[in-house]
């Protein structure tokens, strides 16, 4: 399906218009008639956190999230996948990455979006470092044992 399927990647530090993405992706798409999208922004973690870091391999996080499109792209009949990742000091409430799946049908979407978010999540090459808010920096971000969990399903 992969042929069929029209795959954007972008690391950036900007933000990104989640409104023109998703016109883009209907655009690339053609006979689209669902789009499901997905959008992490930074949590305050309960007002401790003033800013996360994200930091990456230019070049080598762009093709390892192009590798995993590809992968949903051959899994489900998709017609447009999109991927921002943002990098840089990001602070609470501002958007993290965004996921835009295109397909004929929803379901195909819902499933192309969450194995894109479930893989990004483990096999992107992104660190993070928190920024505290009394001004001191916290620590770099571990794996989560729950983020394993939910790639093993698919």
């Amino acid at each position: 399906m992969t042929d069929a399927c029209v795959i954007r990647v972008a690391v950036q530090s900007a933000a990104y218009d989640t409104a023109a993405e998703i016109d883009a992706a209907k655009a690339a798409g053609g006979n689209v008639g669902a789009v499901v999208t997905f959008s992490g922004v930074c949590r305050d973690e309960s007002g401790r956190l003033a800013a996360l870091e994200l930091e990456h391999y230019p070049g080598m996080a762009e093709g390892e999230i192009r590798r995993i499109a590809a992968q949903a792209a051959e899994r489900w009949p998709v017609t447009s996948l999109t991927v921002i990742h943002r990098h840089g000091k990001l602070r609470p409430g501002e958007e993290i990455v965004l996921v835009v799946a295109a397909s004929i049908h929803r379901q195909a979407a819902f499933e192309a979006a969450s194995f894109l978010m479930d893989f990004l999540k483990t096999s992107a090459p992104f660190w993070k470092k928190e920024h505290l808010a009394d001004g001191t920096s916290g620590a770099w971000v571990e794996a989560k044992d729950a983020d394993d969990d939910a790639a093993a399903r698919w």
